[in-house]
């Protein structure tokens, strides 16, 4: 009967990232932290597991040996697996949420998993900047992670963030890509300096953005990216006598000659390099053209565009390096110019 019950307590969910073996594994570090498997328990047999989870016998094998080199279980020839030790840190669990997928949100995640241990439990969840998604989702999780890595950008409700995002309990709490206003107590943080950022950027091409006579940035009314981008921008332009011009929708633009654009979302280039093709415009002369964020297509696409962009691998990486080190630091990443023939 004791076998049974322990059987109920493990459990494979087929569509989470965390491996098969891992959530074997932490399964039963849970149900031993809560005391529900107690030391010299039996646990089930390879057979038996693999048959019940329907999954293979190395991952079932490959999560006991994991926990035999955490010394929680041991063996016994004929006897089979039983609980060694109950003593011991209990694996982190982290509640991953991303505002959307794309190509350098990627990166921040590969070196997020990357850089944390073996016995950690990641899930990961997207809210599409919906706010109210973002609140149910992080409302109905608040008792079940260790940690929650939260990037805070929205289309529309964002105002209202810190409310939800102050429920959860701030020694759990890292946000990443942005800091906003409101949440108090002690919590770690690894974030972009957006209008510090986009200034230091902008100094950096001076002498490429002289060529050209106005400055234009692409910043749709219904954008998720921070508004202290155009700050930042309009700073630039007032201490250095640069005409500068928000463009709201770039469908309804009429690409002009001697104009440098300022792409932010990836939707609003494609359309921008469409209307400079349609144009004969030649790029870096002609026409200039900034794209937001660094990706590896973006040094291939039209003999390659110039990009400005944070380092969102070394985002990653702080953010595991935090969970690890159960830290409350901040970080300021640093922002890069990659000047290349679009500019």
């Amino acid at each position: 009967m004791k076998e049974r019950k322990i059987i109920d307590l493990i459990n494979v969910d087929n569509f989470a990232v965390t491996p098969k073996y891992l959530q074997i594994a932490n399964s039963i570090l849970n149900a031993i932290s809560e005391n529900k498997i107690s030391l010299s328990d039996v646990l089930p047999s390879i057979n038996e597991l693999s048959f019940e989870l329907d999954i293979s016998r190395d991952t079932v094998e490959r999560g006991y040996r994991h926990l035999k080199n955490l010394s929680v279980i041991d063996s016994v020839a004929g006897k089979g697996y039983f609980i060694k030790k109950v003593d011991f840190e209990n694996p982190k669990k982290i509640f991953l949420l991303f505002n959307k997928l794309s190509a350098h949100k990627k990166i921040i995640y590969d070196a997020f998993i990357a850089g944390l241990s073996e016995n950690t439990t990641v899930d990961f969840y997207i809210y599409n900047n919906n706010f109210g998604l973002f609140k149910k989702l992080v409302l109905s999780k608040l008792e079940e992670y260790t940690h929650f890595v939260i990037i805070p950008h929205f289309i529309e409700g964002g105002e209202n963030a810190h409310k939800i995002i102050n429920l959860i309990p701030k020694e759990k709490l890292i946000l990443l890509d942005k800091k906003i206003d409101g949440i108090k107590g002690e919590f770690a943080a690894v974030y972009q300096n957006f209008e510090l950022d986009i200034y230091h950027a902008l100094e950096d091409a001076r002498e490429e953005l002289n060529k050209y006579e106005i400055l234009k940035v692409i910043f749709p009314k219904n954008s998720y990216y921070s508004i202290e981008i155009v700050y930042g921008v309009k700073k630039f332009c007032k201490n250095y006598a640069f005409d500068y011009q928000i463009v709201h929708n770039i469908n309804e633009e009429r690409v002009c000659k001697s104009c440098v654009y300022i792409s932010l979302m990836e939707d609003d280039l494609v359309v921008l390099l469409e209307k400079a093709i349609q144009s004969n415009f030649i790029l870096g002369k002609e026409l200039g053209i900034i794209s937001y964020n660094e990706t590896p297509l973006k040094k291939l696409l039209l003999n390659g565009i110039t990009t400005i962009s944070t380092d969102f691998f070394q985002m990653g990486e702080i953010a595991a390096r935090l969970v690890h080190d159960n830290s409350k630091q901040h970080f300021e990443v640093p922002f890069y110019l990659t000047k290349r023939a679009s500019l």
